[in-house]
């Protein structure tokens, strides 16, 4: 049975809500942050594993890096091929599941940004991915790795939240699943303008439930070394080398073939 992230259906609904005009805006600075940290010069090679709709993708490309997009989504590549003649740049898009992917091509970098790991059904297919990407990397290769991770998910916990975006009223709501070794996210979008304290009943366009693996730093950072492939794994809370501590904005960690 297919994943829900292999739904196409699925991203249709809920990829203008996730990847929202923020989102869209940082791209650039994302680009540039990944160039720097895996220490790229132009026409270097960069795998962007789980590529979307392109977001980080076209603007490597724009940097003169020779980008590769995989994705298991046709519906999203061909978004992104759109934005990368849109924007004047090439991109080689592949429709291919990361859990199984492979490639005679060796790249000087691999990212998988966003959150967009943890989501398969077990830890397995997690390291499969992982040892997949680090396969693919050439010798002393940079992989970059930005993620939800169990410690910034306590840090920043929410029960959820409502909100209007993309032309719907979004309702969010999170729970914690086992000790902490799961987030589970329900997104319910209704009509736009619907007041859920109004209207308790008011019927949803779309409801979905999804669960993220959540891992701590130092879990994820040892299964890269131990387990994965990589010579070394590092977390940062950033993308500028800022402390993993408690004041840490996200999960970024840099690791090396």
């Amino acid at each position: 049975m297919a994943e829900w992230f292999e739904s196409e259906s699925f991203w249709v609904n809920y990829a203008p809500i996730m990847f929202d005009e923020a989102r869209w805006a940082e791209a650039p600075d994302v680009a540039r942050y990944v160039r720097d940290i895996a220490r790229l010069k132009k026409g270097d090679s960069v795998l962007d594993a789980g590529c979307g709709l392109g977001r980080i993708s076209v603007e490597l490309a724009a940097l003169g890096l020779d980008v590769t997009g995989v994705d298991v989504i046709q519906a999203e590549l061909d978004a992104a091929r759109e934005s990368a003649q849109a924007e004047g740049v090439n991109l080689e898009l592949l429709n291919a599941d990361l859990r199984t992917f492979k490639s005679e091509k060796k790249f000087d970098c691999a990212v998988n940004l966003y959150t967009s790991f943890g989501y398969c059904d077990t830890l397995e297919e997690d390291l499969q991915i992982l040892k997949n990407i680090a396969g693919v990397l050439k010798e002393d290769g940079t992989f970059i790795l930005e993620c939800v991770s169990r410690e910034t998910s306590i840090m920043y916990f929410t029960e959820g939240e409502e909100f209007e975006r993309a032309g719907f009223h979004v309702r969010t709501q999170f729970n914690v699943e086992g000790a902490w070794e799961g987030l589970r996210s329900r997104w319910t979008l209704y009509p736009a303008g619907t007041n859920l304290a109004e209207k308790p009943d008011a019927k949803p366009v779309v409801d979905h439930v999804f669960t993220q693996r959540l891992y701590s730093a130092a879990e994820l950072c040892r299964l890269m070394t131990e387990e994965c492939g990589f010579a070394d794994a590092k977390a940062y809370g950033d993308f500028d080398f800022s402390p993993y501590d408690q004041h840490a904005r996200t999960m970024v960690i840099v690791a090396r073939r």
